[in-house]
């Protein structure tokens, strides 16, 4: 193993949560070198946690063991599981849908609920209240450190036992493209769509062009506009609007040095559609 860790929650940093996860993971082992992913994933949102591996996991290193804890069911009979991708990193985890988009892209090899008779903070007594640190914590440490090998987390559990939410695909047809508003690029207000760049391929769409923009949630116009495809922020002028191939090669939505996000009040989510038109080549600005 190589020692690294990451961690991911929705605990934020205004107590001491995320400072014990760490205690007891350096406990194991102080050389893990433990690394934060965010704090800062809204209470209880399931699906921007999943997003969020996704966004980052393929980056780091085989091996590393990633820990996220957004986990509205703790103390529940959901499982904890440690889940092993097609590309070698480990994730530590409630199965309970965070592993929805990294299933969809990277593929998951191997799955093993953890065995909380051997992989349980000692005397961490009766609490069912704080498994990041009492299990999460404690067995990503010692996965991470060598002190267990994956075999040693607990028994393997089918492929098809990890629970996975609802992931709405893109699609081009009759010279539109539709998709959904997956993330938001959250401290610039950016959207992020599920629209892969290989469908502006399909649809022909090039730089320069302008694109008609529509934006719904549940069934509702929320924004509707012309805005142009660029390269960079810096082809629009302050205030404009563009769309532009965000760095995981998927569309995005914004405004130069603006938040799109609360200009037009949009969220995210599977009831948050995006319908793209190419209508014709601009003027450069």
């Amino acid at each position: 193993m190589n020692k690294h860790i990451v961690l991911q929650t929705d605990f934020g940093l205004s107590d001491g949560a995320v400072s014990a996860m760490n205690g007891v993971a350096y406990s194991v082992d102080p050389a893990l070198r433990i690394s934060d992913l965010t704090h800062e994933i809204p209470q209880y949102n399931i699906w921007e946690a999943s997003y969020r591996l996704y966004q980052t996991v393929s980056y780091w290193p085989e091996d590393t063991v990633f820990i996220s804890v957004v986990d509205p069911g703790v103390g529940t009979d959901r499982l904890s599981i440690v889940a092993k991708t097609n590309a070698g990193h480990y994730i530590v985890t409630p199965n309970n849908g965070t592993l929805t988009h990294l299933s969809d892209s990277i593929g998951i090899k191997e799955v093993r609920a953890i065995d909380e008779k051997v992989n349980r903070l000692p005397r961490s007594g009766e609490s069912y209240t704080f498994h990041g640190r009492d299990i999460y914590a404690f067995t990503g440490a010692r996965l991470a450190a060598g002190i267990i090998d994956f075999h040693e987390v607990g028994p393997e559990l089918e492929i098809e036992a990890i629970i996975n939410l609802p992931i709405p695909k893109a699609s081009y047809a009759e010279s539109k493209i539709h998709g959904n508003i997956d993330i938001l690029d959250i401290r610039f207000g950016n959207l992020w769509t599920n629209i892969n760049r290989e469908l502006f391929i399909e649809a022909g769409i090039q730089y320069g062009d302008m694109l008609e923009v529509t934006i719904e949630h549940n069934g509702n116009n929320i924004y509707k506009n012309l805005i142009t495809f660029d390269r960079s922020f810096a082809e629009r002028r302050l205030g404009e609007a563009l769309l532009f191939v965000n760095s995981i090669d998927k569309i995005g939505v914004a405004i130069n040095q603006g938040s799109f996000a609360d200009a037009y009040h949009i969220r995210t989510g599977v009831s948050w559609k995006i319908i793209i038109e190419k209508m014709g080549q601009r003027v450069k600005p």
